[in-house]
């Protein structure tokens, strides 16, 4: 009798049955402890490698952990991989690797067995997981509301002093907030000094990872494969101190819409990232920037900024958690405060030139010059009188956002920056989108400036989006833009000077 048909019949015969329930109750074992308890025994039984593959998690579970990368690849192309045993299990991919000398019968009992037992644990899990989604929600309402210490403390994380917030938006959003949750499989015990919530608040998944003060990108490489699988726009922000909560998470909404379906995970550092202001003279730039916002506080600045990184009121009342009509009227009074008109496009656009500036050097300290000190020293050894402090002159009246210093925007680094960004558009596509953008990126009331059709208007919007390579729905882009177009006028663009042929039509030039 050949060696491969005693195996056979012993797997089939009563010792094989009673091998089949020793693995069985092996894994069962295994399984009431952890998953991670469960791969490895199956692992075990198979003498060789086990992985639970999640689509968005990569490697859930490895044993051997130097198996991870060959259980993913298995998962993703199993035709690649034929001696790999594989199950579908709890929304993941089961991949065994059996050694040669264990029979494939029992390898794939194995596989079954594991995969059942994962697809418990999971159900138990689901059964849970709607107590422990509300949980999380109400620890991002805490947080949103400045209660950071009950926070931290019922996550027992002392060390836990920043956050990083991404808030994300689309279609299918409960089925992406079910999946990133059964790939972070978040846990309100601190896991490797960081903790990760997740609630879904307005319409969107607000994901909060805390920790102190470093961030892996675990959670980032897990919401950008989340974001292309599901078709997703998100925004992230920080890390900042704990207690800068709600700045992070309005920042993370403005960063947001700034996403694309080419983009999806945009950084709030990101929005609005100037190609234009490290061309500015450091100097009166700086100068300028701190007389326009020397009314301002903080907080004015801040709602200020998520204001025109959003576009709008609305979106910016979304961001910041407020209402529209609080937005509104914050801004009527940031309005009288400034003396400028905030609805004006080039208003706006000197504004975020001014939020973007860069901190002004500190100025030094008294005794931190030696020849001041020096100085003074030689008058007290004389005994003669230190001199009458000078009389300081008046501050200077702020600046003015309607227009900026002289000597600014007319450098030959940004007329070349202008150009290139603006110097090819024809004059038709020119003027519809200098209209276009004065009109705060609104097309009806541009096309009827402009006297065409709407769809005319959309048609040349787009040629220029192309001609410029540049995502026009960006309020930051749009402001920049403006400037540009500013910086390259040889007249203006005046819609009564749109080129035309009878009608509402136009000849190109």
């Amino acid at each position: 009798m050949s060696s491969t048909g005693t195996t056979d019949h012993e797997a089939s015969g009563p010792r094989g049955a009673r091998h089949e329930r020793d693995a069985a109750d092996r894994l069962l074992r295994a399984a009431t402890r952890s998953g991670a308890h469960l791969i490895a025994e199956a692992a075990s039984l198979v003498q060789g490698w086990a992985v639970l593959a999640d689509p968005i998690a990569g490697a859930v579970y490895s044993t051997p952990a130097a198996a991870a990368a060959d259980g993913v690849h298995a998962a993703a192309a199993p035709r690649e991989h034929p001696h790999c045993t594989q199950r579908p299990a709890a929304g993941a991919v089961l991949v065994l690797a059996a050694a040669p000398t264990v029979p494939p019968g029992h390898a794939c009992h194995v596989a079954t067995t594991t995969a059942a037992l994962l697809e418990v644990r999971g159900q138990r899990a689901a059964e849970l997981r709607g107590e422990q989604m509300r949980l999380h929600t109400t620890l991002i309402r805490l947080l949103l509301a400045g209660h950071t210490a009950a926070v931290t403390e019922t996550l027992g994380g002392n060390r836990l002093t920043h956050v990083t917030v991404y808030r994300l938006s689309g279609v299918d959003l409960p089925t992406a907030h079910e999946v990133l949750w059964r790939a972070v499989r978040p846990s309100l015990a601190p896991y490797a000094d960081a903790v990760t919530l997740m609630g879904r608040r307005d319409g969107e998944l607000v994901v909060a990872e805390l920790h102190h003060g470093r961030d892996d990108g675990r959670i980032l490489r897990l919401v950008s494969r989340l974001s292309e699988r599901h078709h997703l726009l998100a925004g992230l922000a920080g890390p900042l101190p704990l207690a800068e909560m709600p700045t992070a998470h309005s920042d993370a909404a403005a960063a947001r819409h700034s996403a694309t379906p080419d983009r999806r995970v945009v950084p709030a550092d990101a929005v609005g990232a100037s190609r234009l202001t490290p061309l500015l003279p450091t100097a009166p730039y700086t100068r300028w920037a701190e007389s326009v916002l020397r009314p301002l506080s903080p907080a004015h600045q801040h709602l200020l900024l998520v204001w025109l990184r959003t576009g709008s009121k609305p979106r910016a009342a979304a961001a910041l958690g407020v209402s529209a009509g609080t937005v509104r009227t914050r801004i009527r009074d940031l309005t009288r405060l400034l003396g400028a008109n905030l609805e004006d496009a080039t208003v706006r656009a000197h504004l975020l030139l001014a939020l973007r500036a860069p901190a002004p050097a500190p100025a030094p300290a008294p005794g931190d010059d030696d020849s001041d000190s020096d100085s003074d020293n030689t008058r007290s050894r004389s005994g003669s009188s230190p001199p009458d402090p000078p009389v300081l002159p008046d501050p200077p009246d702020p600046a003015r956002l309607e227009s900026l210093p002289d000597g600014l925007l007319d450098t030959e680094a940004v007329r070349t920056w202008a150009v290139g960004l603006v110097g090819g558009l024809e004059p038709h596509l020119r003027i519809a989108l200098a209209c276009w953008l004065r009109h705060h990126a609104r097309t009806a009331p541009a096309a009827a400036e402009l006297h065409v059709h709407r769809t005319t208007l959309a048609g040349w919007l787009t040629q220029c989006a192309e001609r410029l390579a540049r995502n026009l729905a960006d309020a930051t882009v749009r402001a920049e833009i403006h400037l540009a177009l500013k910086a390259t006028r040889t007249g203006p663009d005046d819609p009564a000077a749109l080129p035309r042929r009878g009608g509402r039509t136009y000849r190109r030039l």
